[in-house]
């Protein structure tokens, strides 16, 4: 088959759509979703909802019971080879009888990557890959970075005013936008696995750092609260300590550790660069964690540190209709950049309205 039909274009889209299903719980595990067609008709659907549970194609094979002998699966990644947590899904769609996988993508995986294919090709299974691939790399992008670039995705979100402001001189910052863009800040909480901020923060603004819609809570968990202080100069009294959720400290001394982790943090010794905290050195020791996605909620010092080093991926900015004038703090502290050469263009992926804020969401072009 060298060429995919609408119909199998509306079963793939579908099982893309189940797969979203996953994105507050699934992760550290990709979002994969299945569909099981025989004689044109759906017989099973199923998505994998998180990490222990049965994949998507277990969930659509019970869905479909007997029938499924002779369907067609369509299914959003490579099914699993090799036992982890569960069998393998390559094995359970041979012994269901399915007769042809289509799937999306390769799962990058060395454990998968290919395997499970080739077990089903060996079983007499037609496969056919490729359908709807844009899509679904777009989908899992978290958990494919850190496969493939040993890193999680990186979003950087930025509440600003009209006039790119994201603080007052003497700090306050809150709020600058309204309830619904930090009401939409808590889903983007809810499909990652860390939250990434510097001390600064944590000093002027005392955040919790939590999800606190409790219908999210319902099949996300708390991300973890990744804290870059590189003197440990973290308060013992933070709000932080004391909430549901983990967090973790990445400094370059030590001195103070053993009282913040009596006080319930997590602290871990990384290099130094210039005085600072490594950022390329935490997003590894994150992705070695299983962190498919970062969260960024962090002053103008680090954001503009990780631009500089290119390390954000994608920048989430709410912008709120009002201007806030000049004794200001901007969105980013950027010193290497000095001349109008070494601005980064944006590809502006998104706009949308959120309340009476605006919502843009932009990828640095390379």
């Amino acid at each position: 088959m060298s060429d995919f039909n609408a119909t199998d274009y509306a079963h793939m889209a579908r099982a893309l759509e189940l797969a979203e299903r996953g994105c507050y719980g699934a992760h550290p595990n990709p979002m994969v979703g299945c569909v099981l067609v025989l004689d044109g008709d759906v017989v099973g659907e199923g998505w994998h909802e998180r990490p222990g549970r049965p994949h998507a194609e277990i969930n659509a094979l019970q869905a479909a019971g007997e029938v499924a002998k002779g369907a067609t699966a369509y299914v959003t990644l490579e099914p699993c080879a090799h036992h982890g947590k569960t069998p393998p899904c390559a094995q359970a769609l041979i012994d269901a009888g399915v007769s042809s996988v289509i799937a999306a993508m390769e799962d990058p995986y060395r454990e998968v990557s290919g395997q499970g294919f080739a077990m089903l090709r060996e079983s007499g299974i037609d496969v056919h890959v490729g359908l709807l691939e844009e899509r679904a790399l777009e989908l899992n992008r978290g958990y494919l970075s850190r496969i493939r670039r040993g890193r999680p995705f990186l979003t950087l979100k930025i509440a600003a005013s009209l006039d790119g402001c994201v603080a007052m001189a003497n700090g306050q910052s809150q709020w600058i936008t309204g309830p619904a863009a930090r009401s939409d800040v808590q889903r983007y909480r809810a499909r990652c696995g860390a939250i990434l901020s510097g001390i600064g923060t944590v000093l002027a603004d005392d955040p919790s750092f939590t999800i606190r819609d409790e219908a999210l809570l319902d099949t996300a968990k708390q991300p973890l609260r990744v804290i870059l202080d590189s003197d440990l100069r973290m308060p013992l009294s933070a709000s932080m300590l004391e909430l549901p959720g983990n967090t973790l400290i990445f400094c370059t001394g030590d001195e103070n550790r053993a009282a913040l982790e009596k006080a319930g943090a997590e602290v871990a010794v990384t290099a130094d660069a210039d005085g600072q905290v490594d950022l390329a050195t935490v997003l590894e020791e994150l992705a070695r964690r299983e962190i498919n996605d970062v969260f960024v909620e962090a002053g103008p010092g680090l954001a503009g540190s990780l631009l500089q080093q290119n390390l954000v991926d994608e920048l989430v900015i709410y912008q709120a209709p009002h201007i806030m004038g000049s004794e200001t703090a901007t969105m980013f502290t950027t010193p290497n950049w000095t001349q109008l050469s070494d601005r980064r263009e944006l590809e502006i992926i998104e706009r949308r309205e959120i309340g009476d804020d605006h919502r843009i969401t932009a990828r640095l072009k390379d």
